[in-house]
């Protein structure tokens, strides 16, 4: 923060004023909690600045201090949001119609300015009044579902101005909530989810710490020192100390994976020591595990199997095992993003 005060000093000699304006500042990915109040103190520092943070969902004593000037932009009501969607509607034909037909594109417009609202408002009624945040999620709900709606009509089972007949065809798509959540990867809207089929957003440490309780379920805690000590050559020795002899029979006994296992209870400390071996970079002291730990046992990705003593959920004396969502395609789907191979990190 201080390079950045020099540097706009610099930048801003002789300007008369200059507003330096936050986007979205309050979904910064692991932000201390200094961050934020320091950006908002950048006018104090340098002449003629002024900061505008633009957040979404406040959190109490977002700045550490009161009397902080805001504007509170009320969200849309359903006429509001409906006026708003209905400026732009979406084609209803991706192709024009046959000549023979007589449809031109003034007609399409007509029919589109038509249609579009009242399935906005369907949408509304249905999903988004309970369950959309804000305007943007709103049309994003609504443009994922018009295609699907429209198809009968482009098909030719129905007119363009067959809304109550088409909206009783269509009534699928408006109880099938899955459209709500952005996380599903590559589900069909109506065709509903599977479990290996889905996938959380979840905050960057919390990916790195359901992956390390993932090993931890699936690896003997025997092994722990070949597969996650750095100063170690993971190399597997023979048997016999390399007196095996190779050449004879092949065993008759045929091993399973062990992700086709039920997975193992681990501890806490065995957890966060998995998690540190497999980070790319230092672990930052500034993040609360225990807090993202209590996040995924909300979502039943983490599961406590077994304790003493007190009902504490992070009582050390724990014992946890991953949730049952939690297969090797989830965490496959996981790595990804990170970029980790945790096929190296499994034991055979």
């Amino acid at each position: 923060m201080s390079a950045l005060v020099v540097h706009l000093e610099r930048l801003l000699r002789g300007k008369e004023k200059f507003v330096l304006v936050f986007d979205g500042v309050d979904k910064q990915r692991e932000a201390p909690p200094t961050l934020l109040p320091a950006l908002a103190r950048l006018g104090e520092f340098v002449p003629n600045l002024t900061t505008v943070l633009i957040v979404q969902h406040p959190s109490p004593r977002f700045l550490h201090q009161s009397g902080v000037l805001h504007i509170h932009f009320a969200a849309y009501a359903r006429n509001q949001s409906i006026h708003i969607l209905s400026s732009d509607p979406p084609d209803i034909f991706l192709e024009p119609p046959p000549p023979e037909l007589e449809y031109d594109e003034e007609v399409h417009e007509e029919d589109k300015a038509w249609l579009w609202p009242r399935f906005c408002a369907a949408v509304w009624d249905s999903l988004a009044q309970n369950a959309a945040k804000d305007l943007v999620s709103f049309r994003d709900v609504c443009n994922r579902l018009w295609r699907p709606f429209v198809a009968p009509i482009v098909k030719g089972d129905f007119g363009t101005r067959d809304f109550s007949r088409l909206l009783v065809n269509q009534r699928r798509l408006f109880q099938d909530e899955s459209v709500l959540l952005e996380a599903i990867l590559s589900v069909p809207v109506g065709q509903g989810t599977t479990t290996n089929q889905t996938t959380h957003e979840l905050p960057y440490y919390a990916k790195w710490l359901l992956i390390a309780a993932y090993l931890a379920s699936y690896n003997p805690a025997k092994l722990d020192a070949l597969y996650f000590m750095k100063s170690t050559e993971r190399k597997r020795s023979k048997k016999g100390g390399g007196t095996a002899r190779s050449g004879g029979r092949p065993s008759q006994k045929r091993k399973v994976p062990r992700h086709l296992l039920a997975a193992s209870q681990f501890t806490l400390d065995r957890l966060l020591s998995i998690l540190q071996a497999i980070l790319p970079h230092d672990f930052r002291s500034t993040i609360d595990v225990y807090s993202q730990i209590a996040t995924l046992s909300g979502l039943r990705l983490l599961a406590r199997s077994g304790g003493i003593g007190s009902n504490d959920p992070l009582e050390p004396g724990g014992k946890w095992r991953v949730g049952s969502a939690v297969t090797w395609e989830y965490v496959q789907a996981l790595r990804r993003g990170l970029r980790f191979d945790v096929v190296d990190y499994i034991a055979e």
